[in-house]
Formats: C-alpha cells, structure tokens, sequence
C-alpha cells in the first residue's frame, strides 16, 4: 500500500476567507466592467455598436492603449506611428474597419485588418502622412492595437 504525505498548508487555507475574497474580486470586475462599457456608451460617433461586436470589440483597457501609443497628443513613444486627428475620428476609423478583410499576422495567432481611410489620418513609422490604419486583434476577435500605417512597415 502506498503511504501518502501529509501536506502541510502554511499559512493555513481559510476557504471562508477565500470565498469572500473571490465574490469581492467579482463583484468589483463586474462593477469597473459596467462603468467601462458606460464610459464607451458616451462616445458620440454613429454605429458605434460596430466597435463592441463579439467578432470585433474595444475594450477600454485597448483603447488606452492605442491613445498612450499612437495619439500624437502623447509625447509617450516617440518612435511609434500616431494618429493625428481627433480621438472622436479615430474611433470612426476603427468602427470603419471592422468591416476591412481580416488577414492572419504570419508568426502570430493575431489577425490584422488594414484599410484606407482616404485621408490622412496620420503619420506612420517612418513620420511619413498616411491614410492607411491597421487594427490588429486576437483569435476571438477582441481590437489589441491599431496604428496609422501598415503593419509590414511597422515591422520592419
């Protein structure tokens, strides 16, 4: 017969405690997720449900992101591609691209979608004027970035 060892908790598991901390944690994910959403219910472009798709979704947390990276109001990241026009138009261009035929990112398990605006809506890589944007996502279709240009030239 196999002898087994008693497997000592230090500290010891409270799961009383456990579980409350877990509803806690829920309960304030379930909260900053319904001001989150309510936050991006107040953007005033048209169509806006287009950016909140299960197939293509802002998330604030992206959002952030692609403002801190690539908005040329941020002096972070001065090497990166920025947008030069409003934030309001920069949320038209990605709600326009949904719409943009999706393409695997070879190496990766993203997708892009590269479309152009027809305007300039910035400037790429290179500090050159674009009218290009690509909006990278995930497998499930959730926005992790989005830049002026073209991702082939920001890569290299």
């Amino acid at each position: 017969m196999e002898q087994t060892k008693e497997i000592l908790n230090i500290p010891s598991f409270s799961e009383g405690e456990w579980l409350k901390l877990l509803f806690l944690i829920s309960d304030t994910q379930d909260w900053l997720n319904h001001l989150a959403y309510g936050a991006m219910l107040q953007i005033p472009i048209r169509d806006r449900r287009q950016l909140f798709r299960k197939t293509y979704y802002l998330s604030v947390t992206a959002l952030t992101h692609i403002i801190e990276r690539h908005y040329y109001k941020i002096l972070r990241h001065p090497a990166a591609s920025k947008f030069t026009i409003p934030v309001i138009e920069i949320l038209s261009v990605l709600r326009d691209a949904s719409s943009a035929p999706i393409e695997p990112i070879p190496g990766s398990v993203n997708f892009q979608r590269t479309t152009d605006t027809g305007r300039i809506i910035g400037t790429d890589r290179n500090d050159l004027p674009t009218s290009l944007v690509t909006v990278v996502t995930d497998g499930g279709g959730r926005i992790t970035t989005a830049f002026p240009g073209n991702l082939k030239k920001e890569m290299a």
